[in-house]
């Protein structure tokens, strides 16, 4: 997948700004598609030459003229195709667990320390996608949502964000007690 495709798809709900396409980004996007903001700008510019999306400007009082940006028939053209394409496997590429293949080597206790920041960060982001699946739904319950919800896409995809960090979560916090225990039994071997 190219980011053109990420963006393209971020647009898909009407006109937005360079910056909301940032902040839609930060807030959703980046749990399956990770971009700078000022890589999102260039893509803009990209998208905008190669006619897949159209942008305007939109003069604002007290505040600097903003352009908005939206999918144009080529762009639907383009998410057509790409979605009809074949999706390759995604493949795990974290310098985490290149350091916890090393455990046997390497001192644990900095590892450990490292396994719980994930952990915490990852819970965070538990909360962020529990707090935009509240919002998303409103006062329909899930499975209501899920059968006449609008906008399911997004939806789905922080489904998908969520399991991903709750995994992050459990997996950090059992290779902690994991490598606790060893250490524990290692003290008492010597």
């Amino acid at each position: 997948m190219a980011l053109r495709h990420a963006v393209l798809a971020a647009l898909l709900d009407g006109e937005i700004s360079g910056y909301q396409l940032a902040k839609a980004f930060d807030i959703g996007v980046a749990n399956f598609w990770y971009a700078q903001p000022q890589q999102l700008y260039a893509e803009l510019t990209r998208l905008e030459k190669d006619g897949l999306i159209s942008g305007r400007e939109v003069v604002q009082e007290n505040r600097p003229n903003k352009r908005v940006f939206r999918v144009t028939d080529t762009g639907l053209g383009e998410l057509e195709r790409f979605t009809a394409a074949s999706a390759k496997p995604s493949v795990i590429r974290d310098d985490l667990l290149v350091k916890v293949q090393a455990a046997d080597r390497v001192d644990t206790g900095t590892l450990i320390a490292q396994l719980d920041e994930r952990a915490t960060a990852a819970q965070a982001k538990v909360e962020l996608f529990e707090e935009l699946l509240r919002t998303m739904r409103g006062e329909r319950t899930e499975a209501e949502f899920l059968r006449h919800g609008e906008h399911i896409g997004p939806y789905l995809t922080c489904l998908r964000g969520l399991a991903f960090e709750q995994g992050n979560r459990d997996w950090c916090r059992n290779t902690i007690t994991i490598l606790r225990n060893r250490q524990a039994v290692g003290r008492t071997q010597h």
